[in-house]
């Protein structure tokens, strides 16, 4: 009987190990700060569907964001300097292209890590996986 229940509670203690988090992609590993001072902002609903630099098709709903810079399918942490919530995203797009904007996150990712759903930007640091 206790062999039992021993190998009940460490089957449980492996599958809650092995459970995804609530988002798509957990918080954690390594990263190495790439931008200190940047500025995000997100996606209108307008590119839902299109088609983006990487030729996937864009969608507001998943984990992905715009860099001018970082080479598509990098995963970057963004954390929010006003209140420390973080996301991870890949990068599957160019942009943004507006003057003083660094990194452009999908809809779903950029609500995931705001306060204040009614303003468009946020000053982030920008990490990147190692």
């Amino acid at each position: 009987m206790a062999k039992r229940v021993l190998i009940v509670f460490v089957t449980a203690c492996l599958l809650a190990a092995c459970s995804s988090s609530r988002r798509g992609t957990s918080v954690s590993g390594s990263f190495s700060v790439y931008d200190k001072k940047a500025v995000a902002c997100y996606y209108a609903d307008k590119f839902n569907g299109r088609k983006t630099a990487s030729g996937e098709k864009f969608s507001n709903s998943k984990y992905t964001a715009a860099h001018k810079k970082l080479p598509f399918g990098t995963k970057v942490k963004v954390t929010n300097k006003a209140n420390d919530k973080s996301v991870i995203v890949t990068i599957n797009d160019r942009g943004p292209f507006t003057r003083g904007r660094d990194i452009d996150l999908s809809k779903k990712a950029f609500m995931e890590i705001t306060d204040n759903k009614n303003h468009g930007t946020l000053n982030v640091i920008i990490e990147v996986a190692k």
